[in-house]
């Protein structure tokens, strides 16, 4: 299994999210932008809070998480066109067709899941709370 994220501020959102992917086979990698594609992606000249090594270090402590491999292109294509994962693995606030990989996925046989997101649970929610 494959997902993937920046997972600044890491929180419940993202533990539910490994869990289940997790939960879908025997082994999960988790792709993780590096810093640089994270202020590539526009989420704010503040962005990530959490640099790339940390980030890593606490997925990588996660009992849900096999392997954690830093990509520093855009989106993770390259990353799964070199892992050939069985499943993709994305939360439910991502369309299927803006599922980086979701085609490539399906195209060796696998399964593209969407996960359902916990409520009010992101980093975005959590950067506002801290600024008020």
């Amino acid at each position: 299994m494959f997902t993937n994220g920046v997972f600044d501020l890491l929180h419940t959102g993202h533990v539910a999210l490994l869990e289940a992917a997790r939960a879908e086979g025997v082994a999960l990698v988790v792709g993780v932008n590096t810093d640089a594609s994270v202020r590539r992606l526009g989420k704010g000249s503040e962005r990530p809070l959490v640099p790339e090594g940390e980030r890593v270090r606490l997925l990588a402590a996660l009992a849900a998480v096999d392997c954690v491999v830093l990509f520093e292109e855009d989106t993770p294509l390259a990353l799964i066109d070199h892992l050939r994962p069985d499943v993709l693995v994305k939360g439910a606030d991502y369309t299927r067709e803006a599922i980086v990989g979701a085609a490539e996925v399906e195209g060796w046989g696998g399964r593209v899941v969407q996960v359902p997101l916990v409520a009010g649970k992101s980093t975005t929610d959590l950067v506002r709370k801290l600024r008020t």
